[in-house]
């Protein structure tokens, strides 16, 4: 370690903390958090501590195949590891993209260790000819636009450079912006974590300050448990309801909990989202972006609202040392447009609907306040994709039997089936149908969206396809009811039938079996138990029971 030209006093024993650094060129949402790391080394010299960068697996859903979601376990794996095996006292973590976040969290979860996260920030709001655009949610929009003949190819490349025109992740309540916010939400985060943009030089005064915060809290043994308790996770399903906030949140948070031992569940997040309203006014359930959020107030001022009305669990311990509670209660709010008052919410009922019936025996999720009102009781008749590929073959053929009543469903798309659990479920519709101005249908699928999407698309199907589930049995023409405010998705098909198409069913064909995706596919949860790896839940500390000489 003295190769590197540290004096002898830096060897005394003063707190050693990891700065657990995703960043990669690869993940352009984590690009600058070299940058954001400088400032928290900054932070912990201040306070006596020995900061030690090191790296982990970087995760961004732009670049990585078949799906970022395929390694977050993975990724989990090398931060606990990295943590365990080195002489780490505590670390911050350095997140962006959205699977780097609930990666990280888990990963120093299961050691148990006083931990801080550093959100990279959301980029600038997007400018295209005069109008304000939102990452991924318009990307969406002008896909559909393109296929339909109304925006050509040019017009849709200049606006994506004008969509991504800073450092930072996704601007809109995407996944990635959902997961800051629930960090905070959690008290993982110092406050306004969750809404500082990128570029503001408040996000960098933000990780210093958390640079000094980590050597306190491992001087006063602020472990990660003593803040992940249960009260912590039931505020973060309200604040997810809140900022409407993203269906993989859902996945993350179950993962997160069963490293802690926490029991938490899908029932949990029905039972305390389903009357939380949804406040704020955000791409894609609503018109703003993350910059106007936090000009707005942020997150602090969402969880006063929250607070005021009875909603959240006040004492719960954040890694500043104050309870949520104190650092929110003094929260203004500056723009009752984008962050709205309790009694005129963007929805009234918020929180992610849990579905249950014959089709998704043990769980479903929908996002009511970024579906269409009008689709979310329908009855509708099944139209098929077997795979992402069908999907792909047959969506814009003319003679596809398919009008805007119809339920498309996409099969072999989860954690096993994909593998991964790709964001593919909000299947875009077809030319002829977005032709006549038609923007959304109800989609179904074992697949996650992107946080970014929009429409009445019931995700994360469990059992998935793959594993015989079943939605492995939906044929063409069968009749599928979905009723939200009743929390039903059920196959209009006779028993009978259906044990028979069981009888035939055959199991898709895994064109790789070995590998890191081979023991993937043989371990992963389904999407209902938040896709982990079935060894690694349960908290396993940061202690080494041997030395290496």
């Amino acid at each position: 370690m003295k190769n590197q030209g540290r004096p002898d006093d830096m060897f005394d024993g003063r707190p050693v903390i990891g700065i657990c650094n995703t960043w990669s060129d690869l993940t352009p949402c984590n690009g600058h958090l070299r940058e954001i790391a400088d400032r928290v080394k900054r932070g912990v010299y201040e306070a006596g501590g020995f900061p030690l960068e090191f790296p982990v697996m970087s995760l961004g859903e732009t670049n990585l195949r078949p799906t970022a979601m395929l390694f977050r376990n993975l990724a989990s794996m090398d931060v606990e590891e990295s943590i365990r095996g080195n002489p780490i006292d505590g670390v911050v973590l350095l997140v962006g993209c959205d699977k780097t976040t609930p990666s990280t969290l888990m990963g120093a979860a299961s050691c148990d260790v006083p931990t801080i996260v550093v959100s990279g920030g959301p980029m600038l709001s997007g400018r295209y000819r005069g109008q304000t655009m939102g990452s991924g949610t318009d990307v969406w929009k002008f896909q559909a636009e393109v296929k339909a003949g109304l925006m050509t190819s040019a017009q849709f490349c200049d606006a994506e450079s004008c969509v991504a025109r800073s450092i930072g992740h996704c601007m809109t309540m995407g996944t990635a912006s959902t997961m800051a916010n629930l960090v905070e939400a959690l008290g993982m985060g110092l406050p306004q974590n969750a809404a500082i943009p990128a570029a503001d030089a408040r996000r960098y005064a933000l990780a210093q300050l958390a640079g000094r915060r980590i050597v306190e809290m491992v001087r006063q043994d602020v472990r990660i448990s003593k803040i992940l308790t249960r009260e912590a996770f039931e505020n973060a399903v309200k604040v997810n309801g809140a900022i409407g906030g993203s269906t993989n949140a859902v996945i993350h948070l179950i993962a997160l909990a069963g490293r802690l031992g926490i029991p938490h569940t899908l029932a949990d997040w029905d039972r305390l989202g389903r009357d939380v309203p949804t406040l704020v006014d955000l791409m894609p359930s609503g018109r703003f972006l993350m910059e106007d959020y936090y000009y707005a107030g942020g997150l602090p001022t969402v969880i006063r609202a929250l607070g005021e009305a009875g909603k959240i669990y006040r004492d719960a311990l954040t890694v500043n040392g104050h309870t949520l509670w104190e650092n929110c209660c003094e929260a203004e709010n500056f723009n009752f447009e984008v962050i709205r008052p309790f009694n005129h919410p963007l929805v009234a009922q918020g929180g992610i609907a849990v579905l249950r019936g014959n089709l998704a025996p043990n769980g479903a999720v929908l996002k009511p306040s970024a579906a269409t009102p009008e689709l979310m009781r329908h009855t509708g008749r099944a139209v098929v994709f077997e795979s992402i590929e069908d999907y792909h073959i047959r969506i814009d053929d003319p003679d596809l039997d398919i009008d805007e009543t119809c339920m498309m469903v996409l099969k072999n798309c989860g954690p096993v089936g994909y593998p991964g659990m790709a964001e593919v479920g909000n299947m875009a519709l077809p030319a002829k149908i977005l032709k006549r101005g038609i923007r959304d249908m109800v989609r179904i699928s074992d697949a996650r969206m992107s946080g970014t999407a929009y429409g009445t698309v019931v995700l994360h199907v469990a059992p998935e396809a793959a594993v015989g589930g079943p939605l492995s049995l939906v044929k063409n023409g069968d009749l599928i009811s979905l009723d939200v405010g009743e929390r039903k998705l059920q196959l209009l098909v006779d028993e009978k039938e259906l044990d028979r198409r069981r009888q035939g069913r055959q199991a898709p064909v895994i064109l790789q079996s070995g590998g890191y995706e081979g023991l993937y596919r043989r371990h992963v949860l389904q999407a209902d138990q938040g896709c982990d790896f079935d060894f690694l839940r349960g908290m396993r500390g940061h202690g080494i029971p041997r030395e290496s000489h």
